[in-house]
């Protein structure tokens, strides 16, 4: 049976990533993209993806909000970028 389908990131706030979710999922989503950016700094997808080892179009996926990253992913691109990108309990209740 296919696992039924979901909202993505971005259709849980009205402005991506700019606007908090009011769905918890959504809401760190959201704040985990805000880290990523962060993260990436000025670095392109490209470039992020070469030093993570994690596919440009994934990064793309998940800064635009289309997509929710895995923990695999999540820990790629952590430890590639030297960052945490979870946001931790205290981030999440802003």
């Amino acid at each position: 049976m296919p696992r039924p389908s979901r909202s993505s990131p971005s259709e849980r706030t009205s402005s991506w990533p700019d606007t908090p979710s009011d769905d918890p999922s959504g809401e760190v989503a959201r704040l985990l993209t805000l880290n990523l950016q962060a993260a990436m700094g000025d670095l392109s997808m490209r470039a992020a993806g070469a030093r993570t080892g994690v596919d440009h179009s994934t990064i793309q996926g998940i800064l635009q909000g289309r997509t929710w990253p895995d923990l695999d992913t999540i820990a790629k691109l952590e430890r590639g970028l030297g960052a945490a990108l979870w946001p931790g309990a205290s981030q999440s209740r802003r």
